[in-house]
């Protein structure tokens, strides 16, 4: 196909800005198309916690102080410049400023001081999103494809096919739904007046009496992806999964496109990871133990040899499966194993997750915020990864955890369905244990099946190969991200 202007708009970005998998897949994929050819740029909010320092952010002089219309009033955006890169490829990155909004907040979407979101993300994003298009007709630069992510983001495609629809011709979108479940809700009064949007958008933005952000997005992007097919079938399928939007979804179901994610192998590799104690591959798995002894003296747990770890690096909520973990902790410590945890979300999962490792120190370890070091070092380290998630749209670190021989204990949902197999002992085929049933009971025996395949060293190194010889990368899903450009340039 044609080499593209792409610009990537979204409200999270490794290594600037990340609560989950939205980080990795932006860049991952900007990258990657960007290796291919692409003229690929990525704007997101420089949040306080943004070192300017160490990600190289600097000012461009003809992007300070951009007017942005809120309501009836005018705010001002400073749009500052970085960039992103790996072996293949470089994307120039700018980040949106403002004082109130971003500057000095140090969460994305949440007050890490109370753990609610900001009272004002509507307004924060909505003025985030117009700083996109001011951005593009500053720079005179007006890209083929405006790639959103999330409600953050949705509301580009409404304002491109209203108020910007003649400065931007030749742009058409592409919204992709990480998460159905976090929608940008927010009171039909103020939000719709902050908008802009003419009164004949209303009805896009209005779902259940509220302004509803993804909504709009679904409804107006010349297509919609999501990031892994089963996902896509159950958010199609399931009202209630889909926080009732499916019925919009199978409105436009026929520019409905699920992609799985891919991973980023120059950066996820564990031949070539600069973040872990020693680095091995396929045929040097003996290595991987370095890395297990370096993981237990982080966690300040003893080392045992013939004692599992298991890992786990999750946002701490019901979806992803700590409210099974927390019914099963009684049960997990029974089991010869010893477990890292690292995340953080809903307080009382903190403070569940810190008061386990403080009564269990001998068994368990917890980390609560984000390390992207430690993070490397649990998918190293850690003999098998645990994911007991209630809903899962794709989930990326089943698939780091399968490329670094660490094996994957998944619940039998959404993106972990098209990501992992279950082992058969029998065939020595499958990458993982996969269990189905949201109980105490299942996840219980998935461990202790997990356990006992770590205990027959030929079946468990086969395992381990099995899951390594999987090829997740970028590069074996960008071509999916092209096609569905080309269809949105013809929608």
């Amino acid at each position: 196909m044609k080499k593209l202007k792409i610009l990537f708009v979204t409200s999270e970005a490794f290594p600037y800005a990340k609560t989950g998998g939205i980080a990795d897949f932006t860049t991952g994929l900007a990258l990657a198309l960007r290796a291919r050819g692409h003229e690929v740029r990525m704007l997101l909010p420089r949040y306080g916690f943004i070192s300017e320092r160490k990600n190289r952010i600097h000012e461009v002089r003809r992007l300070k102080e951009l007017p942005i219309p809120i309501g009836d009033r005018i705010e001002y955006a400073s749009i500052k410049s970085s960039s992103i890169q790996n072996p293949k490829a470089k994307v120039q990155v700018y980040l949106t400023t403002h004082p109130e909004y971003f500057d000095h907040r140090w969460g994305i979407y949440t007050d890490p001081d109370t753990g609610e979101p900001y009272k004002d993300n509507h307004e924060r994003f909505i003025f985030f999103m117009l700083s996109a298009l001011e951005l593009c007709r500053t720079l005179d630069w007006y890209p083929d494809i405006i790639h959103c992510n999330d409600w953050a983001t949705a509301l580009l495609p409404v304002y491109l096919r209203t108020l910007f629809r003649d400065q931007f011709p030749r742009t058409h979108t592409v919204l992709t739904i990480h998460n159905i479940r976090s929608q940008g809700i927010f009171p039909l009064s103020p939000t719709f007046a902050l908008t802009g949007l003419p009164q004949s958008a209303k009805e896009l933005l209005t779902h259940r009496r509220k302004c509803n952000f993804l909504k709009a997005g679904i409804l107006t992007a010349h297509a919609i992806t999501t990031v892994s097919p089963t996902y896509g079938k159950q958010i199609l399928e399931d009202n209630k999964l889909s926080g009732g939007l499916s019925q919009f979804l199978q409105q436009r179901k026929d520019h409905f496109y699920p992609i799985l994610n891919g991973i980023d192998t120059t950066i996820w590799n564990p031949r070539k990871d600069k973040w872990i104690a020693k680095n091995y591959d396929i045929h040097s798995l003996d290595r991987k133990e370095v890395n297990k002894k370096a993981l237990l003296e982080k966690a300040r747990l003893e080392y045992y040899p013939e004692r599992p770890v298991v890992g786990m690096i999750s946002r701490l909520t019901p979806e992803k499966g700590l409210d099974l973990l927390q019914k099963a902790a009684p049960e997990l410590l029974q089991l010869n194993c010893q477990y890292v945890i690292l995340g953080s979300g809903e307080k009382p999962y903190e403070e569940f997750l810190k008061a386990f490792a403080t009564e269990h120190p001998e068994q368990v370890g917890v980390r609560i915020g984000f390390d992207e070091v430690l993070a490397h070092l649990i998918t190293a380290g850690a003999d098998m990864y645990l994911m007991p998630s209630r809903s899962e749209p794709c989930g990326l670190n089943q698939m780091y955890s399968m490329a670094y021989g660490t094996v994957p204990v998944v619940r039998a949902t959404g993106g972990l369905i098209d990501t992992v197999q279950d082992f058969d002992p029998e065939k020595k085929t499958g990458t993982g244990i996969v269990f189905k049933p949201y109980t105490v009971k299942a996840l219980i025996e998935a461990l202790q099946r997990a356990i006992e395949l770590y205990h027959n060293k030929s079946l468990w190194y086969t395992l381990i190969r099995n899951g390594m010889k999987q090829d997740n990368s970028w590069e074996t899903r960008v071509k999916e991200y092209e096609k569905v450009y080309a269809a949105a340039l013809t929608a």
